[in-house]
């Protein structure tokens, strides 16, 4: 076994795991973060996005054990509050989903290419999330959402949007 201290959604997890141990399973079956979804195993997908130390990784190809001393941010930390991300509210109100499954995926893939780019254009946008599949949806209402979370998220566009970068990495 080996030891792993970790911060997930702002809460300190200090665990022995195997070392084979993948993120996405540490994640879900020792601390219950089901939201981070098991798609393919191969990290073709991207339904098992999560954030460490800020930037998104697919959790399906990451150990445990590589995550030791670091923050993690999962889909069910992206709220704040009570109140969902922009990017969550977008995509609700955009319906850019259909049966949801890689819907975790593709909301913690945008709000880290909103930390990058925080005004993409449709291009830029499907080249963001390309590592993320959606078999439902054509994508277009996806871009759509993305976009219109950028908006949102301009400074001085509402007064309690947050930015990527507030809530990169676990954060409060």
């Amino acid at each position: 076994m080996a030891q792993v201290r970790v911060t997930v959604d702002g809460v300190n997890y200090a665990d022995d795991v195997e070392p084979r141990t993948l993120l996405v399973h540490y994640l879900r079956e020792r601390l219950g973060k089901t939201g981070t979804l098991v798609g393919c195993d191969t990290s073709n997908c991207g339904a098992c996005t999560v954030h460490l130390n800020g930037q998104s990784v697919k959790s399906c190809s990451v150990l445990a054990v590589q995550a030791d001393g670091g923050e993690v941010l999962t889909i069910e930390g992206l709220a704040r509050d009570g109140k969902l991300h922009p990017v969550q509210e977008a995509f609700n109100e955009h319906h850019a989903l259909q049966c949801g499954y890689c819907t975790p995926g593709m909301i913690m893939q945008a709000v880290d290419l909103l930390g990058d780019n925080p005004d993409p254009d449709e291009r830029e946008v499907r080249e963001g999330i390309e590592g993320n599949l959606c078999r439902c949806t054509g994508y277009q209402n996806i871009v759509r959402a993305v976009q219109s979370a950028a908006q949102k998220m301009k400074p001085g566009a509402t007064a309690d949007a947050q930015t990527p970068a507030s809530v990169a990495g676990g954060g409060n």
